[in-house]
């Protein structure tokens, strides 16, 4: 069976405002036209996910929610405060509870980019795929009966995408 996972670090997002916290800050004019590009090319790419596993910073919500307005469907959505800066591990540890073999992940750095390096069986020929700068979007395949079974090296990344590529 194959699994797959689309890892997406939040768009850019807004310092304008000194008095939010950092879990409030929303996005900025580019961070939402890069959701909306991301939206449009995981639609083209045909890349829809069945459940999306999200972090519950502002942030992180509204780029999942500029992106699914370009996706059709609905799929199951958990806004997941263990996410909230969250380090590769702990979002490993909440991948693998996840139920349908399509998950979205939108989350923050530096734990995405150390979670699809550490996941790809090899590294990705893209300049930018370590960085991983903001609405980085990678889709990684695994060849596994559940995401119980997904571990560190096991996954072949298909497809990697930065929002400066489509804007």
């Amino acid at each position: 069976m194959t699994l797959t996972l689309i890892l997406t670090r939040h768009a850019k997002s807004s310092w304008s405002d000194a008095d939010l916290d950092d879990h409030s800050r929303p996005l900025n004019k580019r961070g939402r036209a890069s959701a909306k590009a991301i939206g449009r090319w995981l639609a083209g790419h045909g890349d829809t996910p069945d459940e999306v596993l999200c972090s519950d910073a502002a942030r992180t919500r509204e780029t999942w929610a500029l992106v699914s307005d370009k996706l059709v469907g609905s799929p199951k959505v958990s806004y997941l405060p263990e996410l909230y800066l969250a380090d590769p591990e702990d979002m490993l540890a909440v991948l693998k509870k996840a139920s349908t073999s399509r998950v979205m992940m939108v989350a923050h750095n530096p734990g995405s980019a150390y979670m699809a390096r550490r996941l790809a069986a090899e590294p990705y020929p893209h300049p930018k795929f370590h960085h991983y700068p903001t609405a980085a979007t990678s889709v990684i395949e695994f060849d596994a009966a559940s995401w119980a079974d997904v571990d560190w090296g096991k996954g072949r990344v298909v497809e990697f995408v930065v929002p400066r590529e489509l804007i």
